[in-house]
């Protein structure tokens, strides 16, 4: 029975989750010392080998129907095990719970810094003292976050609460994969391309990231735009871009040989409304986010993965990062012409080409900007349940190694992650188009 093979890998998966628990040094703001730390991401490394094993295996094997509760009983059992953990890798929850305790007090988040005398009744020594940027940094987090940690903040203002909330938007997100598999008329097990993805579930149930809301309506938009409701995934998109900027990349795809009106009207609309609800901060609506980009080298290039490469090598002009944008714009703008032009099919390729399309320009975005933090990668996960890339899996998973940064340089390790897709791109690219009998020849190792 295939379902054995398929229960052996996510018991594994389990395994170094657990094992990569144990090596938090108690009372350590992070995992621990130096040594700890690198044991750590070796753990969670290795997990994403067996993760892209695994992948490899279902893709090719048909479980039986009990495989999905196989799936969906590790993945539970895994985040159960991850939920209770202290924060090990970010500290940002803290911010969501503290604005959560701002707005629960009847103040906008976006008017003061948690510094400010004016929020000092409302700190304590359990969360106020644990967020980053206190003394001199508004909330970044757009309107759509803000809404969920303000209904979070007025049940409870603890982390647990806060991780919980994240773990409901995850659910969200798996059922509205399982309904789009079955539109496509794909296993439902291959779900677990998100649910048992390693930095999936370190970003989200160990330290509750806010993508995790992102990524429940995007999977909820996403649904909507395959049973063809224009109107209401426009507007569950732009509720997804208002958690966390990046899924508007995806709006060529739901677009794509359906009407433009309908989803943009709908999205421009929850825009507003979302944006109105904290009008009365003026200009600092807006938050952090202006200051952002200069404090992670965006503005100077420094923070490019590219960039920062071509600066070991020649001193780059100030125009630098302009020129790299305007490219980086004429290409993707060029995607998206492409996506946005296709036209429908049969329902289940309908499915699959909605999901390819999303995941190929999510991954295109992500990859242009290159984060230098690991979680903006988790949402590239979830489109790839119904159309794995390889080029996509592997940025989904492989920025685990990104919680090092050995050589302090935002080029040479980051290449671990950014050059393998850029190869699995080329690759994929050199299949699709070469004559079919080289390319059989060369996955055999025959030259003809």
């Amino acid at each position: 029975m295939r379902l054995f093979p398929l229960a052996v890998r996510g018991a594994l998966l389990l395994v170094l989750t657990l094992a990569a628990l144990m090596l938090h040094q108690a009372g350590a703001r992070s995992v621990g010392s130096p040594v700890r730390t690198e044991i750590f991401v070796a753990v969670l490394a290795l997990g994403g080998v067996v993760y892209l094993e695994t992948i490899h295996w279902a893709l090719r094997h048909r479980s039986p129907q009990q495989a999905i509760w196989v799936v969906l009983g590790m993945a539970l059992a895994m985040r159960a095990a991850l939920i209770p953990a202290p924060f090990l890798l970010s500290s940002d929850i803290y911010r969501y719970v503290w604005d959560g305790r701002v707005q629960a007090a009847g103040i906008n988040p976006y008017r003061y810094i948690p510094a400010d005398p004016a929020l000092a009744r409302l700190r304590d020594p359990a969360i106020y003292p644990n967020i980053n940027r206190a003394g001199y940094a508004r909330t970044i987090y757009p309107p759509m976050a803000q809404v969920v940690f303000a209904v979070v903040g007025r049940i409870s203002q603890s982390v647990i609460a806060m991780k919980l909330a994240m773990l409901a938007f995850e659910v969200i997100a798996v059922l509205c994969m399982m309904r789009l598999l079955s539109m496509a008329r794909l296993p439902p097990e291959r779900v677990l391309i998100y649910a048992w993805n390693p930095l999936v579930l370190w970003s989200f149930a160990c330290d509750g990231h806010v993508d995790a809301i992102a990524i429940g309506c995007l999977g909820l938009a996403l649904l909507s735009r395959a049973k063809r409701w224009d109107g209401v995934g426009g507007a569950l998109l732009a509720a997804a871009t208002l958690v966390k900027f990046l899924p508007i990349v995806a709006a060529p795809a739901f677009l794509r040989g359906g009407s433009l009106w309908r989803p943009a009207v709908a999205g421009a609309a929850v825009i507003a409304l979302l944006y109105g609800l904290y009008a009365s901060a003026g200009a600092h609506v807006l938050g952090f986010l202006p200051t952002y980009g200069s404090e992670e080298g965006l503005n100077d290039g420094s923070g490019v993965w590219l960039l920062a490469g071509l600066g070991h090598l020649v001193a780059l002009p100030h125009a630098a990062v302009t020129i790299y944008l305007c490219c980086a714009a004429i290409c993707l703008g060029a995607v998206a012409l492409l996506i946005a032009r296709g036209r429908w099919a049969a329902p289940e390729h309908d499915v699959v080409a909605l999901c390819r399309d999303t995941a190929i320009l999510a991954g295109c975005v992500t990859a242009v900007i290159s984060p230098h933090y690991t979680w903006y990668f988790a949402w590239l996960a979830l489109p790839s349940v119904v159309a794995p890339i390889p080029a996509i899996l592997w940025l989904s998973v492989s920025p685990v190694v990104l919680y090092l940064d050995p050589f302090n340089d935002r080029f040479i390790w980051p290449g671990i992650v950014y050059l393998p897709a850029a190869g699995l791109t080329l690759f994929s690219l050199w299949k699709r188009h070469a004559p079919r009998a080289v390319v059989i020849a060369a996955s055999e190792g025959h030259p003809k």
